[in-house]
């Protein structure tokens, strides 16, 4: 039987977004402005047994709530997830949720967190491998000096999520 990994194109203001779940959650989130083939070639490196399926009804429930959180509406995410990592990536990926909407934290903090408080570029590196751009929020993590530090969908994308949360929070 053939597994479906369903998927849509997120369109909200300036926002376009990649997104894709299994029948058990959400489980990419792309970043913005990236083509189709970015998604593509995440799920045939992490998921090559799904085919990929367009179904925008499918995926209402996920639209319905970016669309929330880019008005503003919505500062945590409610969603179902689908999520595959390492027992690592799990414990950090656990701790970056709870950095709250409209704040930061240092890849050290986290590390602390979880503790493993020499683990930083452990933490970095779980950080970066993130499927759930915003829904897990690796653009809430900062450098210990608060400086902008890599990101997946991009500084620019980074920025701005960082700026829409501080506007209103």
């Amino acid at each position: 039987m053939t597994k479906h990994l369903y998927w849509t194109l997120l369109q909200h203001d300036d926002w376009n977004l990649h997104l894709a779940a299994t029948d058990n959650g959400l489980c990419y989130v792309g970043s913005q402005g990236a083509s189709f083939d970015e998604l593509a070639e995440w799920a045939e490196a992490r998921m090559p047994e799904y085919e990929l399926v367009r179904h925008d009804t499918e995926m209402e429930r996920y639209t319905h709530e970016f669309s929330k959180y880019f008005q503003g509406s919505l500062d945590v995410f409610t969603l179902p997830l689908d999520l595959v990592g390492t027992p690592f990536q799990q414990r950090v990926w656990q701790a970056m949720s709870e950095v709250q909407y409209g704040s930061t934290a240092a890849y050290s903090d986290l590390a602390e967190n979880i503790g493993r408080p020499q683990a930083a570029r452990a933490v970095g590196a779980a950080v970066g491998a993130n499927p759930l751009l915003i829904v897990l929020p690796c653009h809430r993590i900062v450098g210990k000096t608060g400086s902008m530090t890599g990101y997946r969908g991009g500084l620019p994308m980074k920025t701005a999520l960082l700026e829409l949360e501080q506007t209103r929070s």
